[in-house]
């Protein structure tokens, strides 16, 4: 049909047609999902589908095989949209009369029920209301309870294609007839309908016709078989919210009482009984109950709705309780999975279901941990501020015990074989700097990322290790610390001696160029990455192979003209002395890919405009992280700490526009001619500002953390790439910060015993003359060496 349709129709249509008359059950499932594609990829016109294939697909419809007579409609069913109206009724209507009446088959009336519900939407309501209602009216009153079943849930569709006023007239005395029959499966059906169409009836139907239905369909279900229970467990949410305004407060206490009967349902029977020795029906039975109770954890945030929120603690927090300490699996997954919606729901008043938090945290199974895991970092947020976002203090304080369930959570997952939960669960971790605090994290979380890193199996979770632990690095707080990471990354990671670590080394490179200032880079990790050109083992070599045009992209001309020296130097090391044939060819064709790339410039380039806008906020910020902390020492100093409030508060009567101009001059607090107090009104403000990178800066930022992340991978490879250019500022090596900080490191990261870095020559100030005398001869100096010795 694909290559010649004409003569497939004339010359192999019609041997299929032969053929299907005495074909196996694969065959004619084959045909029937091959008549469905041809139709799907519209290989002939709609008319042509129509002649040469409906009167096969209508011939097999009542075929002996349930399956094939199932796949025959699907086909049918998908034809029937896009057929015209008069060949609907010739080839489809018509003859659906005779196929509809009780001397047929079950099975053809239970396909006419079907293809019913589908012409409903096909046709203008005269033409309903006189051809189609008839029949439907026939089947919901047919002799077997089967097609009385099926009619009765096709009454939905038929219902939203006749509109309100047939609705009212026509089908809801027919619903209401239907949830009477003595058909269990009928009164299901009856009643699952009627739920769906909760919002088609007004006010008055729904009080004086549909809400007694209900009670007494609510009162009938547990003396019935289970599977009314497993349905009406799971349509109560719904049914409590299209019935909520008409239930007298008597009504409404009944529905909520009997919500929390289902929730308990089968736990009053003794537990910890053999298997083996109860009777199977028991056990079939106990399964039932387990589906109800699932059901009311899925329909937790519902009921919560229903009873307001406010009233959360009363009415529903006993339950909510029974549900998270289910002894089944499938209920606590569910209630996992509704627990975000439920924190949501609670807004301030989060904080009394902090400790379920910490018992799904603490579950059993990986599977409750992993549906949690999905909502963490929003549920950590809500939690943290209390389910205000006005309000900044965090509130995780009262909370004692949510790191060490973190951590158990991590080291269970670790010891599982479920690789792709721990991957998640490391990945979710990266929202921590923003709920607790950074001596936290580095007391309790950063270890284990570099132990997980260093012995982990798993290429995923290292990855996901090294991310996260890149980000506890960016909103660190204290430069020894943020030295010692530093330091540890380079020497146990780039220098190790295992090349499986230093293959994770060059994924933490393309990490902190991802998150971090090109500047940062370029300062400590630039000459690490390309020192492994020299590496023994050829894949590592491979690996910075792919890597250089990425590291190219954080240089800037001229400042950083003798690291693209070195770089050039080891790109022609390389291509000189490399004997490995696969690494020789990629970097070929790296060479060529380096070539065509754009040099950044130290001014803003227009077309780069906003990647360099990105670029010079993250140093932006790493240089108040740098500011905050001798702030905040000078004001220990004083013997006058700061509170987190009161760096809020502050943080918000000064807050930085995310939009910066072309050219914003930052500079770090030197010799200044102003009054003291004047000296105190600015480290004030630096400092307030600084406190917002952990806070709001940090939320906005990890928000659009994975779109930076794809558009920084797709430019570092293209001719533009390095056209990320940032506005003049102070270099993160500046001299004056080595001078004032020097005397808070300790021996291992003072000046005199740096970290294995790289100095980027200093920007020109927008005016050199505000700069102070002795910092602007320092930087000459520094770069007339840099130039000599370069």
């Amino acid at each position: 049909m694909r290559q010649n349709p004409a003569e497939t129709l004339r010359r192999v249509l019609p041997k299929v047609r032969e053929v299907l008359h005495v074909a196996g059950v694969e065959m004619q499932l084959t045909a029937a999902v091959s008549f469905l594609t041809i139709l799907q990829e519209e290989s002939v016109s709609i008319h042509t589908y129509a002649h040469s294939f409906l009167q096969i697909i209508l011939l097999h419809l009542e075929h002996k095989d349930a399956g094939v007579s199932n796949a025959w409609l699907e086909t049918l069913l998908s034809v029937i949209e896009v057929l015209p109206k008069e060949i609907l009724r010739h080839e489809i209507l018509n003859p659906l009369v005779s196929k509809a009446q009780l001397s047929q088959t079950v099975q053809s009336r239970l396909v006419s029920c079907k293809i019913l519900g589908k012409l409903t939407n096909k046709f203008d309501a005269h033409t309903i209301k006189r051809e189609i209602l008839p029949l439907v009216k026939s089947l919901c009153q047919d002799v077997e309870y089967e097609v009385r079943s099926c009619m009765c849930r096709q009454l939905e569709n038929i219902a939203q294609g006749i509109g309100t006023d047939l609705t009212k007239s026509v089908v809801l005395p027919e619903l209401i007839e239907l949830s009477r029959d003595e058909g269990c499966s009928v009164r299901l059906a009856a009643f699952e309908t009627l739920v769906n169409l909760l919002d088609i009836f007004d006010t008055d139907d729904r009080s004086q016709t549909i809400l007694p239905l209900v009670k007494s369909f609510c009162e009938k279900s547990f003396k019935a078989d289970e599977s009314i229970l497993i349905s009406l467990s799971f349509h109560l949410g719904k049914l409590c919210h299209g019935l909520y305004g008409i239930f007298t407060p008597d009504q409404h206490l009944r529905f909520l009482e009997f919500y929390k009967k289902l929730c308990t349902l089968g736990l009053q029977q003794e537990n910890g009984h053999n298997e083996n020795q109860v009777p199977p029906q028991i056990l079939e039975q106990e399964k039932k109950y387990i589906s109800v109770r699932k059901n009311c954890a899925y329909n937790l945030p519902a009921m919560i709705v229903f009873v307001d929120p406010k009233n959360f603690h009363m009415e529903l927090y006993s339950t909510f309780f029974c549900l998270c300490h289910d002894p089944e699996v499938p209920v606590r997954y569910t209630i996992a999975i509704c627990f975000y919606e439920v924190s949501k729901l609670l807004n301030s008043g989060v904080y009394l279901i902090h400790k379920e938090l910490i018992t799904l945290l603490q579950d059993e199974s990986l599977e409750v941990l992993d549906a949690l895991i999905d909502h963490l970092p929003e549920i950590l947020e809500l939690m943290s501020t209390g389910g205000e976002s006005n309000i900044q203090e965090n509130k995780l304080s009262s909370l004692p015990d949510l790191i060490p369930a973190l951590t158990a959570a991590e080291q269970r997952a670790a010891a599982s074989l479920k690789w792709r939960t721990h991957e998640k669960l490391l990945q979710k971790y990266a929202c921590l700097p923003h709920v607790i605090s950074s001596d936290q994290i580095y007391y309790r979380f950063l270890q284990r990322m570099f132990t997980i890193m260093m012995t982990n199996k798993v290429l995923p979770v290292q990855k996901a290790a090294s991310r996260t632990l890149c980000i506890f690095l960016r909103y660190n707080r204290k430069q020894e610390q943020r030295h010692e990471i530093i330091q540890k990354l380079i020497e146990q990671l780039g220098q190790g001696k295992s090349y499986w670590s230093r293959l994770r080394f060059l994924d933490t490179c393309e990490f902190i160029i991802e998150i971090f200032s090109k500047s940062f880079f370029c300062k400590y990790f630039f000459l690490p990455a390309i020192e492994l050109t020299h590496d023994p083992v050829a894949n590592v070599r491979m690996k910075l192979c792919y890597l250089l045009p990425k590291v190219k992209s954080t240089l800037k001309i001229p400042a950083d003209k003798h690291l693209l020296q070195q770089l050039e130097m080891c790109v022609r090391k390389l291509l000189c002395q490399e004997k490995d044939k696969d690494v020789l060819a990629i970097i070929k064709r790296t060479v060529l890919e380096l070539d065509r790339m754009e040099m950044s410039m130290d001014a803003f380039q227009k077309k780069f405009y906003e990647k360099d806008l990105l670029d010079q906020e993250k140093e932006r910020e790493e240089l108040l992280l740098l500011e905050m902390e001798q702030l905040e020492k000078e004001k220990q100093h004083d013997g006058r700490p700061m509170s987190e409030k009161t760096f809020e508060k502050k943080r918000r009567d000064t807050k930085t526009p995310t939009a910066l101009p072309k050219s914003i001059p930052i500079s770090v607090p030197g010799p200044s001619s102003s009054t003291p107090s004047t000296s105190k009104e600015i480290k004030k403000s630096k400092l307030t500002r600084s406190q917002s990178i952990n806070n709001q800066a940090f939320h906005a930022k990890y928000g659009n953390l994975d779109k930076c992340s794809s558009k920084s991978s797709t430019a570092a490879y293209s001719p533009s790439a390095s056209g990320l250019a940032k506005t003049p500022m102070i270099s993160l090596t500046d001299d004056s910060f080595r001078t004032r900080n020097a005397s808070s490191l300790p021996a291992a990261f003072s000046p005199n015993n740096p970290l294995p870095s790289t100095s980027r020559g200093t920007g020109n100030s927008a005016d050199p003359k505000s700069s102070g005398g002795k910092d602007a001869q320092l930087r000459k100096a520094t770069l007339k060496s840099r130039k000599s010795n370069p």
